[in-house]
């Protein structure tokens, strides 16, 4: 039994590594786009963008694991059965309660992992990307600056443009800065050879101190511009948001628990909801993994993918009407959960039961 119970945990999760890896590329990868036009808009520093995607990668796997280990067993197992090994297997004596307990005890180590990183690493991270945001917001304009690239800045209304920033962002060459006055009337253009920025140790004021370089002021469209030449112009940095923001996901779990916020307890339901869904998923996986031969090594997924996703569906919409106050804290999720391992345990025990009951029936009649 060792020798199955090994090569089911290999088929299994092989399946799963390679079906997580292709998921967590494409969220990944879908996520980073949107950070990636951010940082051109000049939102956030180009710096900083891998750090996020590191602290980011706990929570995207807790949301994928799930997922991956349910279509790791459809597809492991419907391959057994569509080669005959099932057949084989239950031959040998493997029931299909046996074959049910050995998926549940490989379930184990990536319901822990989901665990894990649900009420402890996730939030951690989140915690850690929120700090990210929070120095961002703060950030002057120019330390958003990136050479080579027009940007229009948070405060809005300013465009910048430089040909070289020096590694500390305290050097620049190259410079050309675009903007419009108060109403959005008239245009002021500078450009400068170089530029340095200038800190005021009495008021605290940041200023970008440009050298050997013009002022051009005017309305586009007409003639009249007033040129002005300068060996060097004092241009103030805007600072950013000074204001913190505080994200749900980078509360601890521990904060959690103290909290009476109806949203931070929903929170706290979603994260004791996502271990759980391994095992039910599993319970429903081994039951629609079974495939004829006949129809086709996939023709199992589509029905399969619709009670996941349905599964999926209905914990979003508990987790809502748990933090709208719509239901008792006491049921929270927990009637999804029940309502697909009842689904899952007549998928997998209902058939026979029903078999058993027809025998007995036949036999009463005849007798």
């Amino acid at each position: 039994m060792s020798i199955v119970f090994r090569y089911l945990a290999r088929q299994v999760l092989i399946s799963m590594l390679a079906v997580s890896g292709i998921l967590l590329m494409v969220f990944m990868s879908g996520r980073f786009i949107k950070y990636l036009a951010s940082a051109a808009a000049g939102e956030l520093s180009g710096d900083v963008l891998f750090q996020i995607m590191a602290y980011r990668f706990p929570g995207f796997l807790e949301l994928i694991l799930p997922l991956g280990f349910f279509i790791g067993i459809l597809l492991a197992y419907g391959r057994m059965y569509l080669e005959s090994e099932m057949t084989v297997l239950y031959a040998c004596g493997v029931s299909e309660k046996q074959l049910l307990g050995k998926t549940l005890l490989i379930s184990l180590p990536v319901m822990l992992t989901v665990g894990a990183m649900s009420l402890y690493v996730s939030p951690w991270g989140m915690k850690k990307v929120e700090q990210i945001f929070n120095e961002q917001r703060q950030a002057t304009e120019f330390e958003l600056l990136a050479p080579g690239r027009f940007q229009e800045l948070s405060s809005g209304g300013r465009v910048t443009y430089t040909e070289a920033l020096s590694d500390d962002k305290r050097q620049l060459q190259g410079v050309f800065i675009a903007e419009y006055g108060a109403e959005g009337e008239g245009l002021s253009i500078i450009t400068a050879e170089s530029g340095s920025q200038f800190v005021d140790e009495k008021t605290g004021s940041r200023f970008l101190v440009l050298e050997k370089g013009a002022r051009f002021e005017g309305v586009p469209g007409q003639l009249d511009y007033d040129v002005t030449g300068f060996d060097a112009y004092g241009l103030k940095i805007r600072s950013g948001d000074a204001r913190s923001r505080e994200l749900e996901e980078g509360m601890s779990t521990r904060a959690l628990f103290a909290s009476d916020d109806p949203e931070h307890r929903a929170m706290l339901h979603w994260r004791f909801t996502l271990p759980l869904i391994v095992p039910i998923v599993t319970l429903l996986a081994v039951r629609l993994s079974r495939v004829n031969p006949r129809q086709g090594r996939f023709f199992h997924l589509l029905p399969a993918m619709l009670v996941y996703i349905t599964y999926l569906g209905l914990l979003i919409v508990a987790r809502d009407a748990l933090k709208d106050g719509k239901v008792p804290e006491w049921i929270g999720l927990l009637w999804v959960h029940v309502l697909f391992l009842a689904l899952g345990a007549w998928l997998q025990f209902g058939p026979a039961w029903l078999y058993r009951r027809r025998l007995l029936r036949e036999g009463h009649q005849r007798a």
